[in-house]
């Protein structure tokens, strides 16, 4: 999505009160239809929790490192976009702002996981050769033409590795019947 096309141009520009995530976006809501600043029915309010209100959530402000924190909910602004992605706005994110909606899952078959998947574990050694976390006992998973592929099922390149590459709303309408996480 173009700049010009962003409801509000920076983080700076909204009202922000910290663990009120629900009060934040409802005034960043209420800027938009005061200020006039993009249609309101491209926007929706997410808000995010489950069952045992235990949410993970990375990238915080109030995290500390790369370890999540828990909310019992969580709100955030989503502008869908009609001609490119759609944008988050989370005034908590210590991520840009507001970022791209981009998750996408790679479904493989076991059979062919199974057959193609290796790791020499390199991902997980820090420069100096030591381990960022101890390794399984049992030797690394590797097949007879590879050591290493990991790359080709994390990358979410359609072109790339094995399986099929899904956007959520996809994996959703094939998995689910219904392009809503809640189903």
């Amino acid at each position: 999505m173009k700049s010009e096309d962003r409801v509000t141009k920076s983080r700076e520009n909204c009202e922000y009160t910290s663990c009120y995530c629900e009060e934040n976006v409802w005034k960043l809501c209420d800027s938009v239809r005061t200020d006039r600043t993009g249609p309101l029915d491209q926007l929706s309010v997410i808000f995010i929790s489950n069952e045992k209100r235990t949410v993970p959530l990375w990238k915080q402000r109030s995290g500390h490192g790369d370890q999540p924190v828990i909310w019992d909910y969580h709100v955030i602004l989503m502008q869908v976009g009609l001609q490119s992605d759609s944008l988050v706005y989370d005034l908590d994110s210590e991520l840009s702002f507001p970022v791209s909606l981009q998750r996408k899952l790679r479904v493989v078959p076991a059979d062919s996981f199974l057959l193609h998947f290796a790791s020499d574990r390199s991902h997980m050694m820090n420069p100096d050769g030591s381990w960022k976390m101890p390794p399984p006992l049992y030797p690394p998973i590797h097949t007879a033409a590879c050591q290493m592929n990991l790359d080709d099922f994390i990358s979410m390149n359609p072109a790339v590795g094995w399986g099929r590459v899904f956007s959520l709303e996809h994996f959703l309408q094939r998995y689910t019947g219904s392009s809503s996480p809640s189903s």
